[in-house]
């Protein structure tokens, strides 16, 4: 099983794009290293599709919360550390000696600056590899789900070969045997020990960078269950994109497993269902997610159709691409695939009627997929008074309260279905009729 999640949900849902306005990437975005950086994209494009993975990773987060650790590298240290690593050695002894010996020559002689990029890339390393093992002593076990990793690290650091090389003084002029007999052993036998070591500090910058995040934002880490409990349910949950944003319950299940929401426009019924889907892709990733608590079932992939558009070189009118969309959910759902499947105001792209019809029907099919979790949007209320009758389809609302003849909205979910039809009086508020009449 692996989560999938196609184009357009990502682009509603506003997730990746380091330089996206608003992105959940962004939110995140905190780390200090280029490899960090790499890292945390990987855990944004790959979400984890099984529960003790995503346990595993968010006790990890949770550790790191808890622990409130500092990143103790310089970054400037470990990219130069990184480059040196990067540049090629001989493998064998005798031409790497030669080679550094002639780089030391030409840098007498010119302008080559080879030699001493060597000298200070293995000065960065050294002291890069003593930060690193100052912090594994200093963080001791018992660690929970990261003392395994913890220990691995100490072990590589602990090489006869590396303790050697930490005990040198970089302050003290670095003989040309000493450089070239390092270059060849971390470039070449040492290479996969090496990479392991930049690999643990990558790791470390993502963990603290998003526990930092949780800390300062007071977000919460979801527990995954296995697929077939087929639930969500969540306490205070909101968009974490929206400060001091208002926090909502939801509870899906096998015997509810249709949450069917109406409101009227501007009440809040399309940023709730992306504060779902945001926590939903979330708690796949073991990131921490804005609500007070929350378990979910692990899901195979995640569907939404909330900004739908016209598509001009397809020739699709607004409605055609709403069916088009609606028949890839449907595709997907009869796939057998346990699916979280959203959709903000069906078939808007058509009249009243047959947006009433198919708001319908498609919701009653939608329904029987009990292996799904679906939440579906209108403000054609009538709709829910015709969907009563199945006990799977759980029916709640956005409300509109009315400050005389002002709308305010509440964003906090209620049981049952929308009475409010204030379109009318917000037009007349704007006073259009009367430019229309002048």
């Amino acid at each position: 099983m692996s989560f999938s999640i196609d184009t357009q949900t990502l682009e509603e849902l506003n997730l990746l794009g380091k330089f996206r306005q608003g992105s959940v990437y962004s939110l995140f975005n905190q780390v200090r290293t280029r490899g960090g950086e790499q890292l945390l994209d990987s855990m944004f494009r790959t979400p984890l599709d099984n529960a003790p993975a995503i346990n595993e990773r968010s006790g990890i987060f949770q550790f790191f919360q808890q622990a409130k650790l500092d990143f103790p590298f310089d970054v400037q240290e470990v990219s130069l550390m990184r480059e040196y690593l990067d540049t090629g050695a001989g493998d064998n002894a005798l031409m790497t000696l030669a080679g550094t010996v002639i780089k030391k020559i030409l840098s007498g002689l010119t302008r080559d600056e080879r030699y001493k990029k060597n000298v200070q890339g293995l000065q960065a390393t050294i002291v890069t590899l003593n930060k690193c093992y100052s912090f594994v002593e200093r963080v001791q076990s018992p660690m929970g789900p990261y003392a395994a990793r913890i220990e691995a690290v100490r072990k590589l650091l602990s090489d006869h070969r590396l303790e050697r090389l930490r005990n040198i003084d970089i302050y003290k002029a670095l003989p040309v045997q000493t450089l070239a007999f390092y270059d060849h052993v971390l470039k070449g036998r040492l290479q996969e020990e090496m990479e392991g070591i930049l690999s643990f500090i990558y790791e470390l910058d993502v963990n603290i960078a998003v526990s930092d995040v949780a800390r300062s934002k007071g977000w919460t880490y979801a527990y995954a269950l296995p697929p077939e409990k087929n639930i969500l349910m969540a306490k205070g949950l909101y968009h974490p994109g929206i400060k001091g944003g208002v926090g909502n319950a939801i509870s899906l299940h096998r015997d509810s497993n249709v949450l069917f929401l109406t409101g009227a426009n501007m009440a809040g019924k399309s940023t709730w269902m992306k504060s779902v889907g945001i926590g939903m892709y979330l708690a796949h990733m073991g990131f921490p997610v804005a609500a007070a608590n929350m378990d979910f079932s692990v899901r195979e992939g995640l569907y939404s159709s909330i900004n739908v558009a016209d598509n001009i070189s397809l020739g699709y009118s607004h409605f055609y691409a709403e069916v088009v969309r609606v028949k890839q959910a449907a595709l997907a759902a009869a796939s057998g695939k346990r699916l979280l499947l959203m959709f903000d105001e069906l078939f808007k792209g058509t009249n009243v009627k047959d947006a009433y019809d198919g708001t319908l029907a498609v919701t009653e099919a939608f329904s029987e997929y009990r292996g799904c979790l679906f939440i579906v949007s209108t403000h054609i209320i009538e709709v829910g008074a015709a969907l009563k009758s199945h006990p799977n389809i759980h029916c709640v609302y956005m409300p509109t309260v009315m400050d005389g003849v002002h709308p305010r909205y509440t964003y906090k979910l209620e049981e049952g279905i929308t009475a409010d039809r204030q379109g009318m009086m917000i037009i007349q508020n704007e006073g259009i009729l009367e430019l229309i009449g002048e």
